[in-house]
């Protein structure tokens, strides 16, 4: 399936822009440049709906559109660039003008990644893409290879989590815009670091949306929480999917993007013969082989339906990977006790057990908080398929208080789970600053201009939290005090910080080093029955084997040795070295003599 793509947007090369735009039902289409001398040009309008015109302008030049004679300006769906916000005129930029350093990068497989999410506004004192270049040396020391940003799209003011993105070509232009993302992707490979980019193609944000005034983005067919569905089925789709595809192309492409994580594609609705996200998956794998690059698309679904990662030959899209939050939900709710909402289907180490042998843990099982059975089998894929964490955006910023992990456990337990993550076989997230221990939450922010908006975002966040009662009030998403407490405070000395980051740079290095922990398959990993709150596992590759038990209790136990193998110890949480209380397990085991292990903690053995 080759995908033929429509161009879109203003598209500059030899001294000229070519101005595009999809308008199939209207009338008329007049581009307005703005300058000193204000001008109007009539454009024209092909078969398939796309007005077009070109005129001798270049990068910085402001325009819009006057659709069907009325006297609004709108600016440009496909705009790479909004100077003046969401509502203001668009201006022309060039993608290609930038000059790449990184023409050797090839691309990291997914399996090998380490994966470490930001929020570019909230990641550092400056709050933009400099902020991150100026951090990627910090971030490999510590043993990440890739960095995943929450979505850059434009969004209204200078503050948002960025799913609220109303130009998804625009890059937010508060963080730097394109040119300085471009920096940012080119710097990072040549540091050997890999970039994805959320995207969100299944709603837009509801300020500053002007795709309805062009044409049927929209249907009324499908819901989503968030805003209209789009309209991937239905009449006129197939200019919808060219601007979702280009916009996919432009990240891939023009700014050498090295996967998308999609965001919440079960919301992405489409009952076509060839879905879009599969239509999406054949663009980058071209994508990839025209630049000699592989691209991945990762997506997050609350289905567990591997169709979205099976290949087309078995029935499905042929994506890379998705996000497990299962395996959160069973971690968290061990260590936290919190079995909420949610939640509720969870709390037990037998859940945790499944995260780790069948990937779903509900995979076909009556789901409580559902009412109903839920999800498929996800056995025969292989591990690197999925994405686990014990923290990310979500699973912090969509509680009350945005309250981190270390609000509620103490050290044991958050290396407990630190280690849980980074020792397992799938591919490992982490959420920016869990590596050090960070305290500052990470709250809901939006800096609207539509005070009804700001009132009903305020009242929809006190209604959702209002069993929540603790005498404060919730902090506001629109007040600048809540965004700048989100911000990370780089806390990197003292208790846990120094502790905790030296920790989590062992793991890494001990994770990339064992080749028993390279096993990506089903066959290298055993995961054996939990004894009380204790999960043993193996993990194991030709000659090297390790043995891995997992504590989740507050008290010591003592374990037979079900190996029968003779063990030397390699690792253990609860080590001083790591500021525990000191390990309990011997250095060496001979087959048949127990195993003492600490209260909330991790040891590792290997086969001597």
């Amino acid at each position: 399936m080759n995908t033929m793509l429509q161009t879109i947007g203003a598209c500059y090369h030899d001294h000229a822009t070519e101005f595009v735009v999809w308008a199939p039902l209207r009338d008329r289409v007049d581009l307005l440049l703005s300058g000193q001398d204000e001008t109007v040009e009539p454009m024209q309008k092909d078969a398939l709906g796309y007005w077009r015109l070109s005129l001798p302008v270049g990068p910085g030049a402001r325009y819009g559109y006057r659709l069907d004679g009325r006297p609004e300006n709108f600016p440009d769906p496909a705009s790479l660039s909004q100077p003046e916000g969401v509502h203001g005129l668009s201006a022309v930029a060039d993608p290609e003008a930038f000059i790449w350093r990184d023409l050797g990068w090839k691309g990291l497989p997914l399996s090998n990644r380490i994966i470490y999410e930001l929020h570019t506004g909230a990641f550092s004192p400056t709050h933009n893409f400099q902020g991150i270049i100026d951090r990627l040396d910090y971030l490999v020391d510590l043993g990440i290879n890739t960095i995943e940003l929450m979505p850059l799209a434009q969004c209204p003011g200078s503050r948002n989590w960025g799913y609220d993105g109303v130009f998804p070509f625009a890059i937010q232009h508060s963080y730097g815009g394109i040119t300085n993302f471009q920096r940012l992707v080119d710097t990072a490979h040549t540091k050997g670091i890999s970039v994805i980019v959320d995207v969100v193609y299944n709603h837009l944000g509801p300020e500053g949306n002007y795709l309805h005034e062009y044409g049927p983005y929209f249907t009324d067919k499908y819901k989503t929480p968030w805003g209209r569905a789009l309209n991937f089925d239905g009449p006129w789709c197939d200019g919808v999917r060219n601007f979702f595809l280009q916009n996919a192309r432009f990240w891939l492409e023009d700014c050498h993007v090295d996967a998308l994580r999609l965001d919440a594609v079960h919301a992405i609705v489409d009952i076509s013969a060839i879905p879009f996200v599969q239509q999406l998956n054949q663009l980058a794998i071209e994508v990839g082989a025209r630049t000699g690059c592989k691209k991945e698309l990762i997506c997050e679904m609350d289905l567990n339906d591997p169709r979205y990662i099976n290949p087309p030959a078995k029935g499905g899209y042929g994506l890379d990977g998705q996000w497990n939050d299962e395996f959160h939900h069973a971690l968290r709710t061990l260590l936290t006790g919190d079995t909420s909402g949610y939640y509720s289907d969870f709390g037990h180490i037998t859940h945790l057990e499944k995260a780790f042998r069948n990937t779903y843990v509900y995979n076909g099982v009556y789901s409580p908080h559902r009412h109903r059975t839920f999800g498929g089998y996800a056995d025969s894929n292989p591990y690197d398929q999925f994405v686990v964490f014990a923290q990310n955006h979500d699973h912090i910023g969509n509680r009350a208080r945005g309250n981190r992990l270390t609000d509620t456990l103490d050290l044991e337990q958050l290396k407990l789970a630190a280690a849980t993550v980074l020792l397992s076989p799938y591919v490992p997230l982490l959420f920016m600053g869990e590596e050090y221990g960070e305290k500052n939450p990470f709250l809901f922010f939006v800096d609207f201009g539509d005070p009804a908006l700001i009132e009903g975002v305020r009242k929809g966040r006190a209604s959702e939290f209002s069993h929540f009662a603790d005498g404060e009030a919730l902090p506001h998403p629109q007040d600048e005090a809540t965004f700048n407490a989100s911000v990370l405070s780089w806390q990197l000395t003292g208790t846990p910080g120094a502790t905790l980051l030296n920790y989590y740079r062992h793991l890494i290095r001990f994770r990339q080093s064992r080749p028993a922990l390279q096993g990506r398959t089903r066959d290298t990993m055993i995961v054996h029955p939990p004894a009380g709150l204790t999960l043993p596992i193996e993990r194991k590759i030709i000659n090297d084997h390790l043995f891995i038990w997992m504590h989740f209790g507050d008290q010591p136990v003592s374990l037979e040795n079900i190996t029968w193998k003779h063990l030397g110890k390699v690792f253990d949480s609860a080590d001083t070295r790591w500021g525990g209380p000191g390990s309990l397990a011997a250095e060496e085991i001979p087959p048949g003599h127990p195993i003492r292990i600490a209260p909330h903690s991790v040891v590792v053995f290997e086969k001597r």
